[in-house]
């Protein structure tokens, strides 16, 4: 029996795995002290856009309360599961559900290329 895509990714401990921020990617707070991540818009298409539409050469993302608290602490060192404890020390009873939602917070993060797994093996 074959295994499809989705059964590979239910296979992965994410707490296990350790998150390091995409280099590239600029942040800064706001006046809030809200982290803004700046993704630079790359690409051909992208070329266009700017000059023949105006359209601004970096998007601008805006985390939550709770991405504000874990961007900053996401050091290539820290797994998962140890940001999962300090969201939970941190906030308390308003991480909750506390697994499953930093889970979710690290797949989106991770398939937006905001942040990469060391310690993530790869699919060929």
């Amino acid at each position: 029996m074959r295994k499809n895509k989705k059964d590979k990714k239910q296979d992965i401990n994410y707490l296990d795995l350790i998150p390091e921020t995409n280099q590239s990617i600029r942040w800064h707070r706001d006046l809030k002290q809200r982290i803004i991540l700046e993704i630079e818009n790359k690409g051909m298409f992208n070329t266009i856009a700017q000059k023949v539409f105006g359209k601004p050469r970096f998007s601008k993302v805006h985390l939550d309360e709770m991405g504000t608290f874990i961007w900053p602490e996401i050091d290539g060192a820290k797994t998962v599961q140890e940001l999962a404890l300090l969201v939970k020390e941190h906030f308390g009873d308003k991480a909750e559900p506390l697994y499953p939602r930093i889970v979710k917070y690290f797949q989106i993060m991770e398939s937006y290329e905001f942040v990469h797994f060391i310690n993530k093996k790869t699919e060929k």
